[in-house]
């Protein structure tokens, strides 16, 4: 008997995560951290299983004894619950330095899509944007694509995990999803991406590595002059192009 023929194209390589930094909304902007960040973080599947995967592991066992902490750049920041162990210096350093070890060798490319929210709005004075997380996704797709089109993927079904954020807002990410990637992506095409949406307490492996992206260039973008260890790591990942420039490809800047 022959199998039924199958909805979408071939899985791909690669997995693609997706996290933010920031609140998206445009009404009521921190003065202390006025953009919105959204990263997404490219990984080939046997790397993620034969390499991130095994070393996230490794690094948990060493710090709880097993693997079921969920990693937040905001709870790693500001020492809570189970991360309360961090207050105690020494060991903050030890393991900041051993998360940024597991950073620099994270083999990923990086897209990041930083959204200015006062100069967004203030382009879109008197007219509506549109939601500033669906802007912010359809731009780093756009880029995602483009990469995976050069790894040869561009026929091939890539699944891309974000993060619940709840009924409402999810209902209308995957409305804004599915359009863009049948109808208004300018491609001329569907773009092969399957959206995959997961409870903020997953413990993937792949999200966390995502919410550790994604404040670092954040702050990048408000004090560029100011050290910043992580974004450090970060930058040689970001994806580049022909002229091996990640400004408008890996690191993009709205507006």
């Amino acid at each position: 008997m022959e199998s039924p023929a199958s909805p979408h194209p071939p899985f791909g390589d690669y997995l693609v995560f997706v996290d933010e930094s920031g609140d998206h909304s445009l009404t009521k902007i921190d003065p202390l951290y006025s953009v919105f960040v959204l990263a997404f973080a490219i990984i080939g599947k046997a790397d993620y299983t034969e390499r991130i995967v095994q070393s996230l592991q490794r690094f948990k066992f060493r710090y709880w004894g097993h693997d079921e902490v969920v990693l937040h750049e905001h709870d790693i920041r500001k020492p809570s619950g189970p991360f309360a162990f961090l207050h105690e210096r020494s060991v903050r350093e030890r393991f900041l330095c051993e998360l940024s070890g597991l950073m620099e060798t994270l083999p990923a490319t990086i897209v990041a899509v930083v959204i200015d929210k006062p100069a967004f709005a203030a382009r879109h004075s008197g007219a509506e944007p549109g939601p500033t997380y669906d802007h912010a996704m359809q731009t780093g797709l756009d880029a995602v694509f483009h990469h995976l089109a050069t790894l040869g993927q561009s026929g091939h079904t890539t699944p891309i995990i974000v993060e619940r954020r709840g009924r409402n807002e999810d209902t209308a990410l995957e409305l804004a999803f599915r359009r863009f990637c049948t109808t208004t992506n300018g491609h001329g095409r569907i773009l092969p991406f399957d959206l995959v949406m997961v409870p903020k307490t997953a413990n993937s492996a792949g999200l966390q590595l995502a919410d550790l992206i994604a404040r670092p260039v954040g702050l990048h973008h408000l004090r560029p002059g100011q050290p910043n260890r992580a974004f450090a790591l970060i930058y040689p990942k970001l994806y580049r192009g022909p002229d091996g420039v990640p400004e408008g490809k890996g690191l993009i800047r709205v507006p």
